[in-house]
């Protein structure tokens, strides 16, 4: 016997979004290395990207706590592809 879980719509849209969007941006970093453009460049343009679009929905002090959660996350491995030790 297997039990669904049954997630409400708009949290699975929104998962599904996300999940959409990490494909384009992945998609943009490979374009970037076509182009001989270096990783951690593109990163540095997509951080800010990001930074400007959450400040016009959400606002600086938004934004900014939105930020400090984010050196948290890095801080714990969150974002780590790799095995920490």
């Amino acid at each position: 016997m297997s039990i669904a879980i049954q997630i409400p719509f708009e949290e699975r849209h929104d998962e599904d979004a996300r999940r959409a969007a990490l494909t384009y941006v992945g998609e943009a970093f490979a374009l970037a290395a076509l182009d001989g453009i270096h990783a951690d460049a593109v990163a540095e343009a997509a951080l800010c990207a990001a930074m400007c679009e959450l400040v016009a929905v959400h606002g600086e002090d938004n934004a900014a706590q939105i930020a400090a959660r984010l050196a948290e996350r890095v801080a714990a491995g969150e974002f780590s592809v790799s095995q920490r030790q």
